[in-house]
């Protein structure tokens, strides 16, 4: 099993980014499948979450009304739109897949937010 994050990079203040994972070796549309974040210094935590089907969505509270996440099973991918991004959304980004107990990491992507 594989989950590819592409798409991290360096951005403005106020910018967009969107982040794909590319999975691989699982049946996807099967997972949920979630984006977490890291920052320096700090625990991974939860940004945003999305049900197999694509029919459910949870976000931090911190993101709500900035980032989008999307998903096309055929495509085997999931996304992280990241608009109006501020500094503090600086981070490494993981994407998790999770199936009751069976879980699946991506190895991440950084996403650095600055002037």
């Amino acid at each position: 099993v594989q989950l590819v994050e592409s798409g991290g990079g360096l951005v403005q203040p106020g910018g967009s980014v969107r982040l794909s994972c590319a999975a691989s070796g699982l049946t996807f549309s099967s997972y949920d499948m979630s984006w977490y974040r890291q920052a320096p210094g700090k625990e991974r935590e939860l940004v945003a979450a999305i049900t197999s089907g694509g029919g459910g969505r949870n976000y931090a509270d911190s993101v709500k009304g900035r980032f989008t996440i999307s998903r096309e099973n055929s495509k085997n991918t999931v996304y992280l739109q990241m608009n109006s991004l501020k500094p503090e959304d600086t981070a490494v980004y993981y994407c998790n897949g999770r199936l009751r107990w069976i879980e699946y990491w991506g190895q991440g992507t950084q996403v650095t937010v600055s002037s």
